[in-house]
């Protein structure tokens, strides 16, 4: 062994107190990042509305979405190189001047731009937290302390969309208009998250020999940015068209060249090609793409049904989504519970991916009349089979892959989940306003002949309210002059007239649930054929330990 690779002091066992002290430094960073996603998808209808760009929202939650997949594998691979703690407080850090220029963002463009900065430190969040659970917890004790995170996003889950529709919903708090809060209130949040991990996180680390991998990282920013693009703007200039084309080839040639960098550095490569030809590695990430598809298009879009088709404000849309936070989190204990207890894990992703599946059907059914208790039960079975994914799969290719490599496995997972809800996010976005137009055109043509719409369109006041003008547009043949950027219009018309909006709004939501439905299917296959890894009973620390003890013990033999 050389002597970079020989550590200060070895890691020891830690106490059950000691975890704790480490987690609680964990749970702020954790907070911070779960946070931002629940609060930030409660208000996006408003945010959209106030900066006139509601068809183009995908490209704040897209840019968000790019930076932080393709910074993930990075953070994961240099926090195995230098250590989780000096990784995380960059992430944190970039994260909070992020949602700092998020908050005084003029235009949807702009605000992309600034949560792409968000997306660069959310981008080691999530996946530093998880690597160093995996450093000091057995696979097998994980689930003994995965409780405190539970709690963790079932705060986030809950008090995220009620204090995002709060913000939403409030005209100006301190002289700045209501909805920018939902991205200042990171900056003391953040704040102290990184006092608290400075204070707590301090665990043993490493360093070895190294060559950090920046061409992999470049081709891989050249291959997954064009593609994504892509994927938001096809709908407007064209699957076929030039710039849609060019762009798809500029991302071929980009992850061909990311392939060609990862084969030429080995094993120092953001995500070694070897890793390919396990396995578990493979399906479970396979799964992780097509999962995160489906995860994301429907978390994407329940917000957006509620808000505009059942008419909830922004508050009660998080409140509403409550029982899908229950069935997230039931999952999660009953899945983590039956781990620790028996170290097989396989049967909690299939039942989950299937319930999944089912909850994305039983989506696809609810329109305008729809009772909200109804949909309260399709959310409560989806979140179900969320909550029985969550840990399964991380814990899989973490034991698929040596210890020493937890940073890059764990990123691996998240980096992969994240792709796929990066892809769902931007396609089930551009689906729904894609077919939109057209679905509330025949919504117009099958309602009227009703007599409550007939009565509508003859009164004249209603004739008179400007508020009308929109659907009078569709009615005399011209829906092109119709924009969705804002649907704040909707709140004023109508509800004789509005109803043909709702329910062209709701279908084309159905089609997006029975598309993503269909994706997820694919990951049901997948999971079905993943071979379980025994899970071990030591932790990451321990399990490096002893391989470099067992290393030096061979070098000595062999002198």
């Amino acid at each position: 062994m050389s002597v970079t690779d020989q550590p200060a002091a070895e890691p020891a066992d830690l106490s059950h107190r000691e975890v704790l002290v480490i987690i609680s430094g964990l749970m702020m960073a954790m907070l911070l990042a779960a946070l931002d996603q629940t609060i930030v998808a409660s208000a996006m209808r408003v945010v959209a509305d106030d900066l006139n760009g509601l068809s183009i929202q995908a490209w704040a939650t897209t840019a968000y979405l790019i930076t932080a997949t393709i910074t993930t594998p990075l953070y994961g691979k240099l926090s195995d190189l230098y250590g989780r703690k000096p990784l995380i407080l960059i992430a944190m850090a970039i994260f909070l001047v992020g949602s700092a220029l998020s908050g005084f963002a003029t235009t949807m463009y702009e605000l992309a731009v600034f949560r792409a900065v968000q997306g660069l430190g959310a981008g080691g969040l999530f996946s530093l937290v998880l690597a160093i659970i995996g450093d000091i917890v057995s696979p097998r004790e994980r689930a003994r302390y995965q409780g405190y995170f539970l709690a963790v996003f079932a705060t986030s889950s809950v008090l995220g969309p009620v204090v995002g529709g709060f913000f939403a919903g409030t005209g100006e708090i301190l002289g700045i208009t209501g909805w920018r809060w939902v991205f200042l209130i990171n900056v003391p949040v953040g704040l102290l998250a990184i006092a608290v991990v400075i204070k707590v996180l301090h665990i043993p680390h490493v360093r070895r020999e190294h060559r950090i991998d920046w061409p992999g990282a470049l081709a891989l920013t050249m291959g997954l940015v064009p593609l994504l693009i892509v994927a938001e703007q096809g709908r407007q200039w064209g699957w076929g068209s030039a710039r849609a084309l060019t762009l798809i080839g500029v991302g071929v040639v980009g992850l061909v060249l990311f392939v060609l960098a990862e084969r030429r550095i080995g094993d120092d490569a953001l995500i070694p090609l070897k890793h390919f030809r396990n396995r578990t590695f493979v399906i479970a990430n396979g799964a992780g793409v097509v999962i995160g598809m489906g995860m994301f298009g429907g978390l994407a879009v329940l917000p957006l049904y509620l808000q505009i088709v059942k008419g909830a404000s922004p508050t009660a849309a998080g409140l509403l989504l409550i029982p899908m936070t229950l069935g997230m989190m039931s999952g999660s204990v009953i899945s983590g519970r039956a781990i620790a207890r028996t170290g097989r894990y396989k049967v909690f992703p299939v039942v989950g991916t299937a319930l999944i599946v089912v909850g994305l059907l039983l989506f696809s059914r609810i329109g305008v009349d729809t009772p909200l208790w109804q949909t309260g039960l399709y959310m409560l079975v989806f979140g179900l089979g969320l909550g029985f994914n969550m840990q399964p799969l991380m814990l899989a290719v973490q034991s698929a892959l040596p210890p020493r490599d937890m940073g890059v496995a764990t990123s691996s997972a998240t980096f992969f989940r994240q792709m796929g809800g990066t892809l769902g996010t931007a396609v089930f976005l551009s689906i729904l306003f894609s077919t939109v137009g057209d679905r509330i055109t025949d919504a117009f043509r099958t309602v009227a002949p009703t007599p409550e719409f007939r009565a509508a369109i003859s009164d004249p006041a209603v004739l008179a309210d400007p508020a009308t003008r929109p659907a009078l547009d569709v009615i005399n043949g011209n829906p092109a002059g119709l924009s969705l950027d804002d649907s704040s219009f909707l709140n004023l018309l109508d509800p004789r007239l509005a109803k043909p909006f709702l329910i062209g709004f709701s279908e084309s939501m159905s089609t997006v649930f029975l598309v993503a439905a269909g994706i997820v299917a694919v990951g049901f296959l997948l999971v079905v054929f993943l071979r379980e890894v025994p899970l071990s009973s030591k932790s990451g620390l321990v399990a490096q330990r002893e391989q470099r003890e067992a290393a030096a013990a061979a070098a000595v033999a062999g002198d």
